[in-house]
């Protein structure tokens, strides 16, 4: 039997993940990635664990006219039905002011093996993905959802999603206008358990 040498460190790769950090969407500007980018960013996303094989997610890229036509829905479809004002503004901002978005459509697939929260959470770890690579490649990125996230009327028409698929994460892309300051990061201790038996 063939040995495998072990892997390598990388201190490189496990600082940016120590020290990552989205930048909100609202501070993000043009230029955007270019679309052989977005692809190599996308293709790094696709690495991401997925049980079974059964690729329960896609990808729709929404360029700037596409994120006004998103915005205008979204400002009908909540006046439509009353929505808090100043929440509604700022759900629709998050299109209007956005010039490149990846919607990350969660597809899960019918499966005896594979149950459908295993291919929700691949689809999860598909939108964190494409966040950090992007931020690794050295854009701004920031993961949203929102309301519309699973709207059934906003997905039909917005996006023409079948009846079973939503938007796992709305992936806003751009340059960085504002470094935003760390946050208060979880206590990873308190959140641990060391089973020895």
């Amino acid at each position: 039997m063939t040995q495998i040498a072990p892997l390598a460190p990388r201190p490189d790769v496990l600082d940016f993940l120590l020290t990552r950090r989205s930048r909100p969407a609202k501070t993000l500007t043009t230029p955007v990635p270019d679309r052989g980018t977005v692809e190599t960013l996308l293709t790094a996303a696709a690495r991401s664990p997925d049980h079974g094989k059964l690729e329960p997610w896609r990808f729709i890229v929404l360029q700037r006219d596409a994120c006004a036509r998103l915005a205008s829905l979204a400002r009908s479809l909540g006046t439509a039905r009353t929505m808090d004002a100043n929440k509604l503004e700022k759900d629709v901002r998050a299109f209007a002011d956005a010039h490149l978005v990846v919607a990350v459509v969660a597809a899960p697939k019918a499966s005896d093996k594979i149950p459908e929260v295993e291919q929700v959470m691949s689809a999860g770890a598909v939108c964190l993905a494409l966040v950090n690579a992007a931020l690794a490649a050295g854009w701004g990125a920031n993961w949203l959802t929102g309301w519309m996230a699973r709207d059934a009327g906003f997905l039909a028409q917005g996006l023409r999603l079948a009846e079973a698929e939503f938007v796992a994460g709305f992936i806003h892309l751009g340059t960085e206008t504002v470094a935003p300051p760390d946050r208060p990061r979880p206590d990873v201790g308190a959140l641990t358990s060391w089973v020895e038996t």
